[in-house]
């Protein structure tokens, strides 16, 4: 296995926000479940997915597909009470690092409650008014 799929697995649900950068292209592009638009910069999506996993409980990652560049991991977790089903998509850089991350999620009501959730966060979060202008 690649080892940024291994650290990823190690770090995704502990919100560090730092060691999340280490494993992000500058330039990455973040395609989540719940927004409708790409974020790009490692620390814009260093902050969203620090408060996803702080918001995601009971994560474990089920299924991890591919190999050179390209990576399927499928996860389930929960969000209150509401399980959740979903795959990260990642394309990784020359570099190593991920370049590309693509949220898939169902069923619907969890995608609902995450989006509730992560904007009450970034609703606190004063970075994210800077952040704003990342998106492409």
């Amino acid at each position: 296995m690649h080892p940024t799929i291994s650290k990823m697995q190690e770090i995704v649900t502990k919100g560090d926000e730092e060691a999340i950068k280490k494993i992000l292209s500058p330039n990455i592009q973040f395609k989540p479940p719940t927004y409708y638009k790409t974020w790009t910069g490692r620390d814009p999506v260093a902050a969203i997915l620090g408060h996803v996993g702080k918001i995601f409980r009971d994560f474990t990652y089920t299924r991890i597909m591919g190999y050179d560049k390209n990576w399927a991991l499928e996860f389930n977790c929960k969000i209150g009470d509401l399980d959740i089903v979903g795959v990260d998509l990642i394309t990784l850089g020359e570099d190593g690092l991920i370049d590309i991350l693509e949220v898939t999620m169902r069923p619907l009501k969890s995608i609902n409650e995450l989006r509730e959730a992560i904007n009450s966060q970034v609703l606190k979060d004063p970075r994210f008014l800077k952040f704003k202008s990342a998106l492409s």
